[in-house]
Order: structure tokens, then sequence, then C-alpha cells
């Protein structure tokens, strides 16, 4: 009896699939396996070496199979004879426990357990840049409150609107398309999903936007500050959680002044507790503390957050509650591993339901304007701060699991090391005549 993956070949035109799995970095690490060849992997997955990847081996360790989840099955829009599906990890006949859908599964299976699903939705900014890497692609987008910019946007429509229709023709309901804040900066939403639906939808839509830029000549980064003087590139998250026979929204309350409901509350309150360590998974990179904490930019504001604080519909706050039975996580920046995204932000919450947290009382002031005024915790001014603070958060990493937390530590502190390494220009300017 023929599998998914050659009914889909056939019923599709596939002529190969990307078999895929993301690592620590968020790296797309894949094999290219011919339709032929793909229904006798299905089970068992392809091939890989854990060591030549973004994950905590050695060129000692065995092979590591990514077993395709066919519901996450992708036909490439812009490359129809090819399919993308993402895998779960196997070592041994066993889960591979660092590997990053794996962690975000567990969080599942744990959200599950207590009666609900949790459903995200994410806003994943990038910017469209010349393929040196060194400028914007659009030499005309110079206004310094380029957000909305209608002519800037349509300059870009050729690789806008293929973007869209793509996903408009994969069923992701995209519904807006912008130019955000930044100049050569864009912003492109559609529906949330179950978590792992998302997870999954980013993942492609980063792989996606790449390819479909590189098709007209032009380079994508999802990088948090490519630019010292503009906006950087955030990923807002919005967050609820539903009962699954229901489809009701556990987070909402209309008679709650916020339109919180205590499950929600107590959710929030996890998030905020554990907004330092989160930091380690939210924003992951060395780049990612010149967007938080930024001075001002071009623009007159950073978008990003300072401090871990809450609001309601105010864009200066970590969290803010745009609408009744949500919230938005507006920490997390372009950076972020897709997975790790949402595993980090349900077990803090999932604590937050099991200690009864409290988020406090919500704020309202113009956190860019009177922020020095706030007493609140900031947030890690580098990624050693994020690091250390995650290494000390005994309830995250026990969540997410101690062979990933482990792992996950050891390469982020490789990572700071190697950057500790390489001597700046700023360096030399300011202290070679000391």
């Amino acid at each position: 009896m023929a599998g998914k993956l050659d009914a889909f070949a056939r019923k599709h035109g596939v002529k190969y699939f990307l078999f895929n799995f993301t690592d620590f970095r968020g790296t797309q690490r894949s094999k290219l396996v011919p339709a032929s060849a793909a229904g006798a992997m299905e089970e068992d997955g392809a091939g890989f070496a854990g060591f030549a990847t973004w994950l905590d081996m050695t060129p000692a360790h065995p092979d590591m199979f990514s077993v395709p989840d066919t519901s996450s099955l992708i036909q490439l829009p812009w490359k129809p004879e090819v399919a993308w599906v993402a895998g779960d990890l196997v070592m041994d006949s066993a889960p591979v426990d660092q590997a990053p859908r794996r962690v975000l599964a567990r969080m599942i299976d744990a959200a599950a357990e207590k009666g609900f699903v949790v459903r995200a939705g994410v806003e994943a900014e990038y910017h469209l840049i010349d393929p040196s890497g060194t400028a914007i692609s659009d030499p005309r987008d110079i206004d310094a409150k380029p957000c909305y910019d209608q002519s800037a946007l349509m300059r870009r429509y050729d690789v806008i609107s293929e973007i869209c229709d793509a996903m408009l023709a994969l069923g992701w309901g995209p519904y807006q398309n912008d130019h955000e804040d930044a100049n050569g900066q864009f912003e492109m939403n559609w529906e949330y999903d179950d978590c792992m639906v998302t997870a999954d939808r980013h993942a492609f839509f980063k792989f996606m936007v790449k390819s479909i830029a590189e098709k007209h000549g032009l380079r994508a980064t999802f990088m948090p500050k490519p630019f010292v003087h503009l906006t950087g590139n955030g990923c807002h998250a919005h967050v609820s959680a539903w009962d699954a026979e229901t489809n009701t929204n556990l987070f909402l309350d209309e008679s709650d002044e916020m339109g919180l409901s205590k499950l929600a509350r107590q959710f929030l309150g996890g998030v905020l507790h554990h907004a330092e360590a989160l930091c380690a998974l939210t924003n992951p990179c060395v780049n990612s503390y010149k967007r938080i904490n930024a001075p001002v930019t071009s623009s007159g504001a950073t978008w990003s957050p300072n401090a871990v604080t809450w609001s309601g519909n105010n864009r200066t706050h970590m969290v803010r509650i745009p609408d009744p039975g949500r919230f938005e996580f507006r920490l997390a920046d372009g950076a972020a591993n897709p997975y790790l995204l949402h595993a980090g932000i349900i077990a803090a919450g999932l604590d937050g339901i099991d200690n009864d947290r409290s988020p406090g009382k919500p704020s309202h002031v113009d956190m860019y304007a009177e922020g020095h005024k706030v007493r609140a915790r900031r947030l890690p001014l580098y990624l050693l701060d994020a690091i250390r603070a995650f290494d000390k958060n005994r309830a995250l990493k026990a969540a997410l699991g101690s062979s990933f937390s482990a792992s996950y530590v050891k390469l982020k502190m490789q990572e700071w090391n190697e950057y500790s390494k390489h001597l700046t220009e700023w360096e030399r300017t300011t202290t070679l005549d000391c």
C-alpha cells in the first residue's frame, strides 16, 4: 500500500522531497530525496550526521534520522516539483531529546495534560537587502518614518506579492502585508493556528522569503539588528489557550477589565516571571542585544522592549493585550528558533499556572519616554547575561528537558566565547593609544 509521500508525489507532480529538520540556531537542514525513494524512507527517515549541524553531538555519534511528519507537507510554490516536510529526529530508535521540534512537542503534550492546546501567530519581520548584505535593496527608501510607505511597498510588489500568493495557495490565510518601521523592512501576517502548525509554517516562511528574494536578485534577512540606525527585526508572538473539544478560548473573560481569564493571567505571570531566562531562547544571538535596550533609531522609536512589563494596547511594553483573550509577546526577534520560541513560552506559562503566578498590575506609561521612572526588572544587556539566567532557571530547564537544556547552554556558551575572540574596529579606534 502506497504511503502518504508516494500519494502526495503522484497527486501533485512532486519529483523531490526536502527531508527537513531545524537545529539549535534555527538553521534549516535537509536532504533532497527523489520521490521514487521517499516512500521507502517515510517510516525510518533520511540519515544525517548530527555533528555536522548545530546540535550537541560528536563525530562518534551514530546516524541520526529525520522521520517526516507528513502532516507538515508543503509543496514549494516557486518550485512545485519539490515538497518540504518537517521531520522528527531519531537516533538508535529513540527520539533525539535535544531536537527543537521534539522540545516543542513535549511542551504541547504538557499543555494537553492540563486540558488545553496553545495557539499562536507570529509577526515575522525581515529586511530586503542587496546581495552583499551591506545596504537595503531600495536606494529610494530613505524616509525617516517609512512605516506603511505605499510607494516603497509597491516598489517591492513583485517580491511581496509572490510570497503572499504562495501563502494564499498554501491555505495559510495571509491577511496583510506592509512596509515596516525601518527602511527596507517588511512584515507579512497570516492566520494563527496550533503552535506546532505555526512553528512549521514559520520555519518554512523564512526559507520561502529568502528563496523568493534570491529569485528576484535580492537578499532577505531576519537578523535582529542588521543596521545600527534602523529599527530591528522583531518576531512578535500572539498567544492564547483553547479547549480543543469545544473550541473555546480559555484565555477570554469578557468580565475582566483586560479581557483575560484567571488562566490567562497565571500563564502571563509565568512568562513575565521567567522573562530574563526566556531571552536565551527568544533572543538567541549576540546581535539580538543590539535590538533590545537599543538607542532611539532614525524613526524615533526602536519598537522593542527594555524592561519586564505588560500593558493594554501599548506597544512600548514587553507584553501587550491588543484584544481580549490573547496577549502579544513582543520580546522575541527574527533570530528566534520557530520551535524554541513557542516551547519557551509554553514552559514559562505552565509554570505560571502550576504556581499561581500573578502578572501584577499592568503599566500604562510610555516606556520609551518614562521607562526610567518605572520600577521594573530590566532585560539582559548581552547574550551572556541571558545564557546565565537560563542556566540558573531550574523550572524552565526541567520543563524543556535536561538533555536539551544542558546542550543548549553548552553550545550557546561556545557561541559567546567565539564572539569574544573577535577584535572590533571600535576597540582599535578607542584603545590603540592607551
